[in-house]
């Protein structure tokens, strides 16, 4: 029986630490529908912490934010999760799409 709720719980977290980031959804989503362009992010997020040119013309760029954390409970050490945001530009320098990861 102990087993079985010890897989259970297991699979629960598996389950929840795939799960996407809904904030961060619903505002890159729209702008990949508008087609926000470079320029857009640089005034709303600031210069990105790296780019990078992509093969058949545009650009990539990168972001690395802290989006909450945990602290453990015996000495209340908080461990940041860090965010990467990737953002791919066309030729025409608008937002292609994008990905995240550590959200």
């Amino acid at each position: 029986m102990k087993q079985r709720m010890m897989w259970l719980l297991l699979l629960m977290a598996i389950i929840a630490g795939c799960g996407g980031n809904p904030y961060l959804d619903a505002s890159l989503k729209p702008a990949e529908m508008e087609g926000k362009d470079k320029a857009w992010f640089e005034n709303k997020w600031g210069p990105p912490s790296g780019k990078a040119p992509r093969f058949f013309g545009g650009e990539e760029w990168t972001y690395f934010r802290i989006a909450g954390g945990k602290s453990s409970s015996p000495f209340f050490n908080f461990a940041p999760n860090q965010c990467q945001i990737t953002l791919k530009f066309d030729k025409e320098e608008k937002l292609s799409s994008y990905k995240y990861s550590g959200c």
